[in-house]
């Protein structure tokens, strides 16, 4: 089964800030939800697919990882000692234990089973059990961010179709797009990921489609040509550099980011990473 793109995990210094920006940039977003292993969040919610904005709101409850597990909140720490921006790529999922059964398969190393669950707060101010379990795994040629698939068990109570009104009229995902030096190196890792045979290599990089929008990874100079904004810099391997939304207007868009240094470039209309906190915006119609 070919997976979805599911949520990018956007790590900031100050979520507070952050969503600021966000809210400033015609996104509704959701209420903080605080974690028990320290870290606390607001969402960007598009059509079934989400914008994770992550801070860390209490250091003192992130553990660290034992052996063959992934702690959420230390990753992010560590990773916000770097820098601020796309820290995990995540896929949707019908089933945690088929993820893990395929990924074996595949020849890629699951971490231990993580799940959790807390108490959204829908728009109206009603509460609702959520709960979700993540098949976490890796590319062993990337350091700078997680990769995992994310099994929502109630799905009715965490979407809503109020928080996916946006001011700038975006709808849906388009794509995530990464950057690494030799895109080519993780055509297998990125296919086995997603559970698909599609990907497409050529000398801009590597086009995989998935069940929701694309994943798309082009190396720091192609990046930076074709959308006219800065590529990240970090570790070896794959960084998240951009989201790449639909709106139904592209003049609404533009109304909302100017203020920001919205620009057109090659027929998108982009917003570079530093303006919106760490992760370049891009949008299509």
């Amino acid at each position: 089964m070919v997976r979805g793109n599911d949520h990018v995990v956007f790590a900031v210094a100050s979520l507070e800030a952050a969503a600021a920006i966000w809210e400033k940039a015609g996104f509704t977003l959701t209420p903080v939800a605080n974690h028990p292993w320290g870290t606390h969040n607001r969402l960007v919610q598009l059509d079934g697919w989400f914008l994770e904005i992550l801070g860390i709101g209490n250091a003192d409850l992130i553990q660290e990882a034992g052996e063959g597990e992934l702690s959420f909140g230390a990753f992010n720490r560590d990773f916000l000692k770097k820098r601020e921006g796309g820290s995990m790529l995540v896929l949707d999922s019908v089933s945690a234990e088929e993820d893990r059964i395929a990924y074996e398969q595949a020849g890629l190393k699951p971490f231990a089973p993580f799940s959790f669950e807390r108490i959204a707060k829908a728009p109206d101010g009603s509460e609702k059990k959520v709960a979700f379990d993540l098949t976490i795994t890796a590319d062993p040629l990337s350091s700078d961010s997680a990769y995992f698939t994310c099994h929502n068990k109630y799905p009715e109570n965490f979407w809503k179709e109020e928080f996916q009104k946006h001011q700038n009229t975006a709808k849906a995902l388009s794509s995530v797009i990464l950057v690494a030096d030799n895109p080519a190196d993780h055509h297998e890792f990125l296919r086995s990921f997603i559970g698909t045979r599609e990907a497409r290599l050529s000398s801009l990089g590597l086009d995989i489609p998935t069940a929701r929008g694309s994943i798309i990874v082009r190396s720091p100079s192609a990046f930076e040509a074709i959308y006219g904004v800065k590529a990240p810099v970090g570790d070896a391997g794959l960084k998240i550099a951009a989201v790449s939304v639909e709106v139904d207007s592209i003049q609404m868009f533009k109304n909302c980011v100017i203020s920001l240094g919205g620009k057109d470039h090659n027929g998108f209309h982009v917003v570079e990473a530093d303006e919106m906190g760490g992760l370049a915006l891009i949008a299509t119609h």
